[in-house]
């Protein structure tokens, strides 16, 4: 198949030395064409769907920015079941996709199999790492981000009290709330910081219901600034805050829009820029696996400023956490990563 690349090489320079020039520039050729030919893009999504307003629908923005610019398809699946992990990678790579990725530290396992099974095949994974020749892991330091929308949380704070509302009970999502409890003692030492998580299995990243839940009980007890790594369960978080006159903070994406002056800023996790270079690189033939370590200094991570809610961040707010920013780039801040040691300091 990858032959019909090739130029067929007329008989009269079979004879001379400069067939093999010939020869090689051909090969040479077939090999930049066939990688970019074949280039066959896939996602599988994490339970909670592709329009999460989250973390899931940050890959499917990069996804269709990829097929905007290069007119290239992509085919996803949005599993309802943990079993379907398994079944959707497999059925992508036996169907030709390449690269495939996988969204969410959930699917590790399944991957750890399916890539074995397919190593010509290019898997990308974002939020763990998967030590495979065939996969590239893509991991995020999840608690700078976190320390600086906790910094503007404190700031923001008019009664010294403010929340957390976690999805999954898992080291990831304490690795958010340490940062942002580091976060926030940092702009306010005796600030009071509320944390919830929303439950044990899957079905913490969908349910809003029981994120709305969690947010009232803060706001009951004082806080008026919650932020959430919840997900889709996280949008019943914003609502509640907004509802009851207080101020939200988005995860992943940005989600100052969903309600515009109640979301005092998001802490942006570049889902879309992994997904996007993930295909992108395996069009160029320039993809690579290994794991990838994005933070505050690889631009991974940041916080969101709009017309949505600039009327919210003063610009005192504002240079403090770009100062905290660079100085966490620098190394002067030095935020403690909870899934070092299953600890936070504060």
């Amino acid at each position: 198949m990858m032959n019909q690349h090739v130029r067929q090489t007329p008989a009269h320079f079979m004879a001379c030395a400069a067939s093999a020039l010939v020869l090689g520039l051909g090969i040479l050729g077939l090999g930049t064409l066939s990688a970019k030919a074949e280039v066959k893009p896939a996602i599988i999504y994490d339970l909670g769907g592709k329009f999460d307003k989250s973390f899931n629908e940050g890959a499917y923005r990069g996804a269709e920015k990829f097929t905007a610019e290069t007119g290239i398809a992509y085919r996803d699946f949005e599993i309802q079941n943990d079993a379907q992990r398994e079944q959707g990678l497999r059925r992508f790579a036996r169907d030709g996709f390449s690269p495939i990725v996988a969204v969410g530290f959930s699917q590790a396992s399944a991957l750890e199999k399916v890539a074995a099974e397919f190593p010509n095949t290019q898997f990308t994974i974002i939020d763990m790492v998967v030590d495979k020749p065939n996969v590239q892991s893509i991991v995020f330091q999840e608690h700078e981000g976190s320390f600086i929308v906790g910094l503007l949380a404190a700031r923001a704070s008019k009664s010294g009290k403010v929340g957390f509302v976690g999805g999954m009970d898992i080291p990831l999502i304490r690795k958010f709330a340490c940062g942002y409890v580091q976060g926030v003692k940092y702009g306010k030492a005796s600030a009071e910081i509320f944390q919830n998580m929303t439950g044990t299995t899957g079905a913490a990243w969908a349910d809003p219901v029981k994120g709305a839940e969690l947010a009232k009980s803060q706001i009951e007890r004082g806080a008026d600034v919650i932020f959430h790594a919840a997900g889709g369960t996280g949008l019943g978080v914003l609502r509640a805050a907004a509802d009851a006159g207080k101020l939200g903070i988005g995860v992943d994406s940005n989600q100052n829009g969903l309600f515009p002056g109640k979301v005092l800023t998001s802490m942006l996790k570049q889902v879309d820029v992994a997904t996007y270079k993930s295909f992108a690189d395996s069009k160029a033939g320039t993809w690579k696996a290994g794991v990838q370590v994005l933070g505050l200094k690889d631009k991974g991570l940041g916080y969101a400023m709009d017309d949505n809610n600039k009327a919210l961040v003063s610009p005192e707010m504002k240079s403090a956490a770009d100062q905290a920013v660079s100085d966490i780039i620098s190394g002067k801040i030095v935020v403690h990563d909870y899934m070092s040691d299953n600890k936070c300091p504060n």
